[in-house]
């Protein structure tokens, strides 16, 4: 069974986000909370809440469903829309500065029951 949650418009640029997702691919989902949990990264909190919510909607789709076998099957990252701003700088010059934003998607899925856990490649 696989479940998905998205998270778009993230004030983060694609490239410090990858950072962080790349820690949490293929791993199992308490152990990509953990890690999320104590990095350092600011998008890290987002993409956390984003995991925790992923979670919540494979509990609602199925009861059944058993929260040790769930893994994060996929995860990646998309360029949003950027936000256009003027920065003023010495002798009349101005530069247009851009804002990037993210869209995170997440999709974890059960793991088949003689499969062992841990990081997969």
């Amino acid at each position: 069974m696989e479940v998905t949650a998205r998270l778009r418009h993230l004030q983060a640029a694609p490239r410090k986000v990858r950072l962080v997702v790349d820690l949490i691919r293929g791993r199992d989902v308490e152990e990509a909370v953990s890690i999320l949990r104590h990095t350092k990264k600011r998008s890290a909190r987002s993409v956390e809440k984003l995991l925790r919510s992923a979670i919540a909607n494979a509990e609602n789709h199925d009861d059944e469903v058993d929260i040790d076998r769930l893994y994060v099957k996929e995860v990646f990252v998309d360029g949003g829309p950027a936000l256009k701003r003027i920065w003023f700088t010495t002798m009349g010059r101005a530069y247009r500065k851009l804002k990037r934003q993210s869209h995170v998607t997440i999709k974890l899925d059960t793991r088949p029951e003689g499969e062992e856990t841990g990081r997969r490649r």
